[in-house]
C-alpha cells in the first residue's frame, strides 16, 4: 500500500469515527475494518458523482447498512451532493446522513439497507436488470450498459436467510457482473460469531455457484483486494464472493470485540488512533489536501469515461434509431405512447372470469407494448398466471432454458427473496416495471421486502392470487386473513383487490403508471362476474358506488369477490323493501387520495353502512359503522361451502345489514370519513 493510498483509507476510517463520535451513536467497528476494501473498490468505480443515476455506472451496496459511516465518508470524498458539514450531523434529526443508507434522502445511495440481508439480495436484482437490459439493447459494437454490481455484507447478512434465497438464484443465473465482498470478522453483537455462526460459508456459497476468492489481510491487504477484484472481473460466468478477513475496529484499543461494534470510541481512544497514523488529535473531520486531490483525479478519469460512454451512446442512436428511442424513452422514464390502449375491458355480459385468470389476460396485452415490464413468479407460475405465451425466460443461454434477454424469472420457492430482488431490479432505472407471482398469503413471508420497496418507492407489483377461503381445500394454511390489513396499514402501498374485470384492470393501470408506490393486487381463484356500472375509469378512483339510490337505508362496501355477493344481497334486500346501495371500494390509498367531497359522495353522511370482506375486519371502520368479516381462520372445503359456513352469502349479508339499518334508526348518522384531522 502507497504511502498515499494509507493516508487516504486513514482519512475514510477517521472520518466515519468522528462522525459516529458526533452524534454519540452508530457503528464504527465495521468502517474501521473494511475501508481499504471500500477504498479499493471505489477507486475502479465507474460514476459521476454529479449524476448519480447515470445508467451505465457501476453500483455499490452496502448490505451491511450499519456501517453507513463509511459510506457518507466515501460519498463526501468522492464530491457527491454530500459534505463534511452533513457528516457533522450524522444521525440526526432531518439530515442528509441518516443513521442507515436511505435511497430517497442520501444522494449516490443505492437502495435502503438496514435490515441484514436484505442489500445483498437487493444487489442481485441490480445484476439481473443490468444482464437483461444490455442483452435486450446492446450490439457487437456498443455496450450500453457494460457495468458491475458490488457489494459489502457481515455475517448477520449471511445468517439471514433472505440472502440465501437471493444468493442461491444468482448462482443459478451465473450472475458473473456480480462482486461481493464478505467481511469476516468473525464479531456480531451478542460477541463472537462461534456462539451461533460456524457453518462453513465458503463451501455453501460455492455449492451456490459462486466463484470464491480469499483475501487473507482485509485490513492493509490493499494489493491482494485490488488483485481480487480483477480477477473477479475475469469470471464471467459466477458472481464471486470475496472472503475478507478483517479486524472490527481495527486500530481501536477494543478491536476485535463486540464492544466496538455499535458504540462510539472512547474519547482517548479516538486521540491514539489519530497520532497513530499521523493525523492532528484535536482536529476533526480532517481530510489532507494530498488525499482531497487524490479523490479528484479519481472523478476526473471517470469523467472522461462518461464522455467516452456519451459520444457511443449518441452513435448508438444515430445507428439504431428505434431502439435509440426506446432507451431513451426509458432512461427519460416515460411509458409507450398510448399503452392504456391496450388494457380490457369488459361489460356484465362477457362470462364470468377468475380475477387471476383477467390478471394474466392484462399481462398477455400489455408485455408485447411495453418492454420495461418483466416479472416471475416464487415457483407457482400455473396458480398464479403470471408467465404469458410465447415469452422467454431470464436465464444463463449456457442452459438452454432461456437467455438474458428474457422477462420471465424463475425465482423458486424463495417469495423473501424475489422481493428483494425485485426491489433491486426496480433500483435499477431504466423504468423497470417488474413484478412477482405468489398467492397473497405467502406475500407475508416478504414482509421485509415489502416494507423496504414501500419505504423506498419502489413500483413494484406483487400479482397476489388465491386471495380469500375462496381458495377452498388447502385451508387455513394458505387463507390470507390478517394479510391485506397488515398491508394496508403500511404506509405507501397500494392494495388492490379487484372484483371483476375493468377493476383489474384499473389495478393494473395504477400499477404501470406508478413511480413511487409498490402494489399488490390481490387476485381470486373462484370465477366472478363483471359488474353492471363497474368500468377502468370509476374503478381508478379506488372506490366508487356501483349501486345507487336516493335516501338509501344503508350502503354495504365491499372488496373483491364480496362484492357481487353484495350486489346480489341488495336485489334481496329490495325484495324486503330496503333500499341498499353497494359501493365496490378496491383500494384504499387510492380511494383516500381523492377529494373529500368525491369520498362523501360515496360514503356519504346520513347513512348506515356496513363492510363487508372475508378477511380481518381490522382497518375497514375508516371507511363503515359496522364491520362484517372473518376474525377466525378459515376452513378446508370447497369455496361455494366455507362461504356459506361463514355466511358470506347474499342472506347473511342481507340479515346483517337489516340489523345495522335498526341498530341506526332514528339516530343521526356520520360519515365514518368524517375526522377532526
Amino acid at each position: 500500500m502507497s504511502a498515499l493510498d494509507l493516508k487516504a483509507v486513514n482519512t475514510i476510517r477517521l472520518l466515519a469515527v468522528d462522525a459516529v463520535s458526533a452524534a454519540n451513536s452508530g457503528h464504527p467497528g465495521a468502517p474501521l475494518g473494511l475501508a481499504p476494501a471500500a477504498h479499493a473498490v471505489w477507486k475502479n468505480l465507474r460514476f459521476d458523482p454529479k449524476d448519480p443515476k447515470w445508467i451505465a455506472r457501476d453500483r455499490f451496496v452496502l448490505s451491511n447498512g450499519h456501517a453507513c459511516a463509511l459510506l457518507y465518508a466515501l460519498l463526501v470524498l468522492y464530491g457527491f451532493d454530500l459534505t463534511v458539514e452533513d457528516l457533522k450531523q450524522f444521525r440526526q434529526l432531518g439530515s442528509k446522513t441518516p443513521g442507515h443508507p436511505e435511497v430517497l434522502d442520501v444522494p449516490g445511495v443505492e437502495v435502503t439497507t438496514g435490515p441484514l440481508g436484505q442489500g445483498i439480495s437487493n444487489a442481485v436484482g441490480l445484476a439481473i436488470a443490468q444482464k437483461q437490459f444490455s442483452a435486450t439493447y446492446d450490439k457487437p459494437e456498443f455496450k450500453i450498459v457494460d457495468s458491475f454490481v458490488y457489494a459489502f455484507l457481515g455475517d448477520g447478512c449471511l445468517m439471514e436467510g433472505v440472502s440465501s434465497e437471493a444468493s442461491s438464484l444468482a448462482g443459478h443465473l451465473q450472475l458473473g457482473n456480480l462482486i461481493a465482498f464478505w467481511d469476516d470478522n468473525r464479531i456480531s453483537i451478542d460477541g463472537s460469531t462461534e456462539v451461533a455462526f460456524t457453518e462453513d460459508v465458503v463451501a455453501r456459497y460455492r455449492a451456490y455457484n459462486w466463484h470464491i476468492l480469499e483475501v487473507a489481510n482485509g485490513d492493509s491487504d490493499l494489493e491482494g483486494i485490488a488483485k481480487a477484484i480483477e480477477e473477479a472481473k475475469k469470471v464471467t460466468d459466477k458472481p464471486t464472493l470475496i472472503r475478507l478477513t478483517t479486524t472490527i475496529g481495527y486500530g481501536s484499543l477494543a478491536q476485535g470485540t463486540h464492544g466496538v461494534h455499535g458504540a462510539p470510541l472512547k474519547a482517548d481512544d479516538v486521540k491514539q488512533l489519530k497520532e497513530k497514523w499521523g493525523f492532528n488529535p484535536e482536529e476533526s473531520f480532517a481530510i489532507p489536501t494530498e488525499v482531497s486531490d487524490y479523490f479528484k483525479t479519481v472523478v476526473a478519469e471517470n469523467l472522461k469515461v462518461k464522455a467516452k460512454w456519451q459520444e457511443e451512446f449518441a452513435a448508438y442512436k444515430a445507428k439504431y434509431p428505434e431502439l435509440g428511442a426506446e432507451v431513451q424513452r426509458r432512461l427519460d422514464g416515460k411509458l409507450p405512447k398510448n399503452w392504456a390502449d391496450h388494457l380490457p375491458r369488459y361489460t356484465p355480459e362477457d362470462k364470468p372470469v377468475a380475477t387471476r385468470k383477467l390478471s394474466e389476460i392484462v399481462l398477455t396485452n400489455i408485455i408485447p407494448v411495453v418492454p420495461e415490464i418483466i416479472g416471475g413468479s416464487a415457483d407457482l407460475t400455473p396458480s398464479n398466471l403470471t408467465r404469458t405465451a410465447g415469452s422467454t425466460d431470464f436465464q444463463p443461454p449456457s442452459t438452454g432454458l432461456g437467455d438474458y434477454s428474457g422477462r420471465y424469472i424463475r425465482y423458486g420457492v424463495r417469495e423473501h427473496g424475489m422481493g428483494a430482488i425485485m426491489n433491486g431490479i426496480a433500483a435499477f432505472g431504466a423504468n423497470y416495471k417488474n413484478y412477482g407471482g405468489t398467492f397473497l398469503n405467502f406475500v407475508s413471508y416478504a414482509a421485509g421486502a415489502v416494507r423496504l420497496a414501500a419505504l423506498s418507492h419502489h413500483p413494484v407489483t406483487w400479482v397476489a392470487t388465491h386471495d380469500s377461503i375462496g381458495l377452498g381445500e388447502d385451508g387455513p394454511t394458505h387463507q390470507p386473513i390478517e394479510t391485506l390489513a397488515h398491508f394496508r396499514a403500511t404506509p405507501n402501498i397500494s392494495v388492490w383487490r379487484p372484483a371483476d374485470g375493468n377493476e383489474v384492470s384499473a389495478a393494473y393501470y395504477s400499477a404501470i403508471q406508478s413511480t413511487s408506490t409498490p402494489h399488490i393486487i390481490a387476485l381470486s381463484r373462484q370465477n366472478l362476474p363483471h359488474l353492471e356500472g363497474s368500468s377502468v375509469e370509476v374503478a381508478s378512483l379506488g372506490g366508487y358506488t356501483l349501486i345507487k339510490h336516493d335516501k338509501p337505508d344503508v350502503i354495504i362496501v365491499a372488496s373483491g369477490s364480496e362484492v357481487s355477493i353484495a350486489v346480489d344481497a341488495s336485489k334481496k334486500l329490495e325484495s324486503e323493501g330496503f333500499k341498499a346501495g353497494v359501493v365496490s371500494l378496491p383500494d384504499f390509498l387510492t380511494f383516500d387520495k381523492q377529494p373529500l367531497d368525491y369520498r362523501l359522495s360515496v360514503l356519504p353522511d346520513g347513512v348506515p353502512i356496513i363492510s363487508v370482506e372475508v378477511m380481518s375486519t381490522f382497518g375497514w371502520s375508516k371507511y363503515s359503522h359496522a364491520q362484517f368479516g372473518l376474525n377466525r381462520f378459515g376452513a378446508s372445503g370447497k369455496a361455494p361451502a366455507i362461504y356459506k359456513l361463514f355466511e358470506f352469502t347474499p342472506e347473511g349479508i342481507a340479515e346483517r345489514a337489516v340489523k345495522t339499518i335498526e341498530f341506526y334508526k332514528g339516530k343521526t348518522v356520520y360519515s365514518p370519513l368524517v375526522a377532526p384531522f
